[in-house]
């Protein structure tokens, strides 16, 4: 994998929530989990937590389909497990 992402834009792109068209922005995300499962999500969206998403460092995925459906429930993720970012590698 050639393209890389700097972990700090790839969080403002997590931020942006809607397109210029009110559409819900989807992406694709790879992390590891605290066991050392890594997870791939081909097409998926930001979601909100009952967590204090900044001060714990995490932030919340849902898996969508095609037409921007939630099929799965919303995952907590450590922005430091998150490794790929739109098919982009990230890094510090």
């Amino acid at each position: 994998m050639a393209a890389t992402i700097r972990r700090n834009l790839m969080l403002r792109e997590y931020d942006i929530k809607e397109n210029g068209l009110g559409q819900q922005t989807t992406f694709s995300i790879k992390f590891i989990k605290a066991n050392g499962e890594v997870v791939f999500f081909p097409k998926a969206a930001a979601c909100g937590l009952s967590a204090n998403m900044s001060a714990n460092r995490i932030r919340g995925v849902v898996p969508v389909d095609d037409k921007g459906d939630k099929i799965g429930h919303p995952t907590p993720v450590s922005i430091d497990a998150i490794i790929e970012w739109d098919n982009k590698e990230v890094i510090l």
